[in-house]
């Protein structure tokens, strides 16, 4: 075994430890399977996937450290989720072996933990195996010593590798536990020391020339062929582009719109999009977007659906519009819970085969579509062609947007679209005979918060009616069914069961959904619901020493050490999302607590965005709004919500919209009640333009 140095240690992530509740019950008995563990007790879908190995797995809790501490064996904290393709693989090589469990039983106390059930243990671990490996990843395997510090750790290990590591630290820790014990207290002291924000005193200066150096980092990434990050695997990562999108139409910089277009482009027409039944997988595996990490994941799809729904605000790109229509089909079809809550993923796998539920062979198609369509889809898709991957299987994709294809083939207008519709139909019908790919069907509050705001992004773009009322239908179950006695959130809930405190993270985004409620309705209590649940992260969240918010409540157990989520990526990190919420609402409501916490957090986190700018994208979002002007549009009287609707149809990034057909309390409305025709003030720091009475009006003055 080797372990990390304390120059190594000093570099990396910091660590803590939040003690959970164990069931306190023996295994369970079950006579229709060999083996029954703890876990057949537990609601999440990833432990129930492991209820019946061999291995005498726990939950996360008490009950399994101390029996460690009882017996002085290590811990081994074993992390994943459910839609895992490589916690499939390895469960299925080491953790259902006879073999490999009897070792794992007679040497360790074996833990299994959701990751998304519990993200606060995961980035405990995940801090660990990165700074002692230097890369992270799931599955995610860490050993501990009883009282939970980390000594070694790693991802996924075949058996042989696997066996070889129980064995050695078993071994190590039978024959010089001091040494172990050294070697954890010397990982803790590193982890301690870093990814720590303090209290940046410093006069708040936020400039355009620093929005434009962080622009120019992310130039110097780009991959002009392909769109996306020149390297692979290749992650949509929505929140960069919205930056990139914003700052594109905010400098008129063509080369960014290029290249966020180029990027949207090729991610729609790329094997890493569903073509025939909607919906964006995980990640590419190349670097052309073609070979997907088949899962689906909730919050990359809800993100990618606002993403695009702004695109097409920008840039009226009618592709924009049939991938948010696509994905929304999707996501109601595939993922909405009987309640109407949004389920958290797809896995990659079906039949033992990672993809196999996606993928085409030209005989398939046949024996679905007739000549003439077969001929149309075999080209459109590229089977056989660009689409090849393996054993006579292709991943449906295009290499061409439809105007091209249209010209190319000689298509009018319309032919295309009602064609790809019909051979689209035929083949979702039959490919839901297929078995299909296990859903994890817990709800997670942070997730569906999110899938709020997309559904209020593409109501806004496209004015579809529907995709408000889901909206509003998910955040109502929402604030009742995941909403503690206490006005807090639960984090997850699962068959009709909330559970777990929730992080920060509910609470930022569901900030975030509240007000994008209000703005696509002017129904001001949402804005109520964000305020009181604003004020109740800062009592439970807020660290005042550093000016920035813990993940986890100061309700939960004591931690070695709590972590503060700052570096955005694939979902932004809660502290930027609590900071963005709080700037907007400190403006609605004129709360000077709300922004000055807002300006300290951007403040803190300023220094160390020069140094990682794709990882402090959403802060970027923020800085714009410091560094560019950021309005008030305020429209009062009989047709607000009609004027409102008629801004809808720009891209007006740094604004909130206020309205109300009639008097409100809200402090930017409170004066602007005429008596006459609809007004539309722009105020700017609460210094109003004059007002005009036409969106054409307002819309010179926010240019």
């Amino acid at each position: 075994m080797h372990f990390p140095s304390r120059a190594w240690l000093a570099r990396s992530c910091l660590l803590y430890f939040l003690p959970g509740c164990g069931t306190g019950q023996p295994p369970v008995k079950d006579s229709m399977h060999a083996h029954t563990n703890r876990l057949a007790r537990e609601t999440s879908p990833y432990l129930l996937q492991h209820a019946h190995n061999p291995v005498d797995w726990y939950p996360w809790g008490d009950e399994a450290f101390a029996k460690a501490e009882q017996e002085n064996k290590l811990v081994l904290v074993s992390i994943g989720y459910s839609t895992c393709h490589w916690c499939h693989v390895m469960e299925h090589e080491c953790f259902e072996d006879e073999e490999v469990a009897r070792l794992m039983n007679e040497r360790f106390v074996c833990i299994k933990v959701d990751r998304e059930e519990r993200p606060d243990v995961d980035q405990v671990y995940m801090s660990a195996v990165q700074l002692m490996t230097g890369r992270g990843g799931w599955p995610l395997n860490c050993f501990t010593l009883p009282d939970r510090r980390p000594v070694y750790g790693g991802t996924y290990f075949p058996k042989e590798q696997w066996m070889q590591v129980l064995e050695q630290l078993s071994g190590k820790w039978a024959k010089d536990p001091k040494d172990v014990a050294r070697h954890a207290a010397q990982l803790h002291e590193g982890l301690q020391q870093v990814d720590l924000v303090t209290l940046n005193t410093a006069p708040p200066a936020f400039a355009q020339r620093d929005v434009d150096q962080l622009a120019d980092a992310f130039d110097k990434e780009f991959d002009t062929a392909w769109g996306g990050a020149a390297r692979a695997p290749k992650f949509p990562l929505p929140n960069n582009y919205e930056f990139l999108l914003r700052y594109a139409v905010s400098t008129g910089n063509k080369a960014f719109a290029r290249q966020v277009r180029l990027t949207l482009g090729k991610m729609a027409q790329g094997g890493i999009f569903d073509q025939i039944g909607g919906g964006f997988a995980r990640y590419s595996t190349d670097i052309s977007w073609k070979v997907p990490h088949f899962e689906k994941m909730l919050y990359d799809n809800a993100q990618l659906i606002s993403l695009y729904s702004h695109a097409y605000q920008a840039f009226k790109d009618e592709a924009y519009r049939d991938v948010v229509r696509r994905t929304i089909g999707w996501a109601v079809r595939e993922m909405r819970s009987p309640e109407g809550l949004w389920h958290s993923a797809l896995d990659a796998d079906s039949e033992g085969h990672e993809g196999l539920f996606y993928l085409w062979t030209a005989q398939q198609l046949g024996e679905v579509l007739d000549e003439e369509d077969l001929a149309f889809a075999k080209d459109l898709y590229n089977v056989d062609g660009e689409g090849y991957w393996e054993e006579g299987r292709s991943i449906l994709l295009r290499t061409m947007d439809d105007a091209e294809y249209a010209r190319k083939h000689g298509l009018v207008p319309g032919e295309l679209a009602a064609r790809r519709e019909r051979v689209d139909t035929r083949l979702l019908a039959a490919r839901e005979q297929r078995i299909r790919p296990s859903l994890d069907d817990k709800v997670i509050t942070s997730w569906n918060a999110m899938m709020v705001t997309a559904l209020c992004d593409a109501y806004e773009a496209f004015g579809d009616s529907a995709h408000l009322e889901q909206a509003r239908s998910t955040m109502q179950l929402l604030l009742s069914a995941c909403r503690r006695p206490d006005g807090g959130l639960w984090h997850v809930r699962t068959k009709g069961h909330a559970a777990v405190n929730g992080y920060l993270e509910d609470y930022s985004f569901t900030l975030e959904a509240l007000i994008a409620l209000y703005q696509a309705t002017f129904e001001e209590h949402w804005l109520m619901e964000a305020q009181q649940l604003a004020r109740y992260a800062i009592g439970h969240f807020f660290d005042q020493a550093s000016g920035m918010f813990l993940f986890t409540s100061k309700e939960d157990p004591p931690l070695i050490a709590r972590r503060m989520e700052v570096n955005d990526n694939v979902i932004p990190a809660s502290n930027s999302s609590m900071a963005k919420a709080l700037f907007t609402l400190g403006h609605v409501f004129d709360d000077k607590q709300f922004l000055a916490i807002s300006r300290q957090q951007l403040n803190n986190v300023k220094p160390a965005m020069q140094d990682y700018p794709t990882g402090y994208s959403n802060w970027a979002l923020l800085l714009m709004n410091h560094a560019w002007p950021w309005y008030e549009v305020a429209i009062t009287g009989p047709e607000a919500l009609d004027a409102k609707e008629e801004f809808n149809r720009h891209f007006i990034p740094g604004r909130v919209f206020m309205g109300a057909r009639d008097q409100s309390a809200l402090p930017l409305l409170a004066d602007k009640f005429t008596g006459g025709p609809t007004t539309i003030f722009v105020c700017e720091n609460k210094v109003c333009q004059l007002p005009v009475h036409s969106v054409a009006a307002a819309l010179i003055q926010i240019q």
